[in-house]
């Protein structure tokens, strides 16, 4: 199963809607601002140039820049992939007669099943006013944290969409929660 969702909100690239009958789909996704292919460009720029001055200082006798120029291209041509890759992290909150939350990279990794009627939405204050609050859903046996890689915007995002749905329990007064 792959995550894929329609934006009933096309103002957000990072928290997607998708509404299908009974069952609401959210899918939660760091902010991506450049894609593979957009790095892939960026690399290519920066290597035109290093490999251009490193041929010719090796024309010039100074052979060892070449390859150290390579080297360099590759570490960051890996850094640009792994953190590409990081951000395809996602988390698919499924809300019909259970919740469901998966957590992945392209398919889910880890997943938790609530019943809907048991289930409630834990709202953490933030500490600081750039913070977002801390989101959770959780029963009585079991909880999972959902959003901790949002902005403070995105988490109000998130928790007015969420409030819609689950009922909160907070460790403070709701008043504290602007959303």
């Amino acid at each position: 199963m792959h995550y894929h969702a329609l934006s009933r909100y096309p103002e957000s690239d990072v928290v997607l809607v998708n509404q299908a009958g009974q069952e609401k789909v959210i899918v939660v996704k760091p902010n991506h601002s450049a894609t593979w292919r957009h790095n892939l460009w960026l690399l290519a720029a920066l290597a035109v140039p290093s490999l251009g001055a490193g041929i010719a200082f090796a024309l010039l006798g100074a052979w060892p820049i070449l390859p150290l120029a390579g080297l360099e291209l590759t570490a960051l041509g890996g850094a640009l992939y792994w953190v590409n890759w990081k951000l395809e992290y996602r988390h698919v909150i499924r809300l019909n007669e259970l919740v469901t939350i998966d957590k992945g990279y392209f398919v889910p990794k880890r997943s938790w099943r609530f019943a809907r009627e048991e289930s409630a939405l834990r709202v953490v204050p933030e500490t600081h006013h750039w913070q977002g609050p801390e989101l959770s859903v959780h029963d009585r046996s079991s909880e999972t944290r959902i959003g901790d890689f949002l902005n403070r915007e995105e988490t109000l995002e998130l928790l007015r969409l969420l409030r819609a749905e689950l009922r909160i329990r907070t460790h403070s007064s709701d008043s504290s929660i602007k959303a």
